[in-house]
């Protein structure tokens, strides 16, 4: 236990403990991506696939929810402390406030991270709880796609919000690695081409659904 506190405390643990929480939640993103992209296959298709989450699948559903909410606490608590760490090492701006290696995805990851911890926040009430839903209705995953991303504020929002995960993914997912001492410190951060490949992969695949929706590509059976 000891030892495990002593990890934690280090600022080489809390940087691998980022770096293993977000790959966690890299895959989990994936297979979301994934399954929302069912969608395409119209209302039967993702309705189905949403049946199975919640019932012989829901054991292990919860299971995984448990997992990434741990993960999400121990990465936005690590990333918090990461940063007073950083600011109290040095507390003077620098003269020079852009990094030589600093890219977009690097200059926004602690605003973005702000900005999706929010979104999930909004996600769980919009599209599971249903408080922000204009007409949930429990087990019409289809539906509630539709309705709720008809909205074009709405839309927009989530188009924003997948824009920062995107910047993160392409910061994250090669910061986790290297963290975990799966990659090497590049000279051109922009040569990150695995990382460049996710990143817009996963933007595309949530993006491309509110754009489909307020296009009338996906509509309600019977419209």
């Amino acid at each position: 236990m000891n030892n495990l506190l002593a990890f934690w405390r280090s600022t080489a643990g809390k940087k691998v403990v980022m770096g293993a929480t977000g790959l966690v939640m890299i895959a989990w993103i994936v297979l979301h991506m994934l399954g929302n992209l069912q969608a395409f296959g119209g209302a039967a298709k993702l309705d189905a696939y949403a049946a199975i989450l919640q019932g012989p699948a829901h054991e292990l559903v919860l299971a995984v929810r448990a997992l990434l909410l741990f993960c999400l606490a121990l990465h936005v608590v690590a990333a918090v402390q990461l940063t007073l760490l950083d600011r109290a090492a040095r507390p003077d701006a620098y003269a020079r406030k852009v990094p030589q290696a600093a890219t977009p995805a690097s200059m926004t990851l602690r605003i973005g991270g702000v900005l999706l911890l929010a979104f999930i926040i909004l996600h769980l009430m919009h599209f599971t709880s249903g408080q922000l839903h204009p007409s949930f209705i429990e087990g019409e995953v289809f539906r509630n796609l539709v309705i709720g991303l008809r909205v074009p504020a709405v839309a927009l929002g989530y188009l924003v919000a997948m824009a920062a995960l995107g910047f993160h993914l392409f910061h994250g997912a090669w910061a986790s690695l290297r963290s975990l001492g799966a990659a090497r410190p590049r000279p051109n951060p922009l040569h990150r081409p695995i990382a460049r490949a996710l990143a817009i992969v996963v933007w595309f695949g949530f993006s491309i659904i509110p754009v489909a929706v307020q296009l009338g590509w996906l509509t309600l059976p019977g419209e």
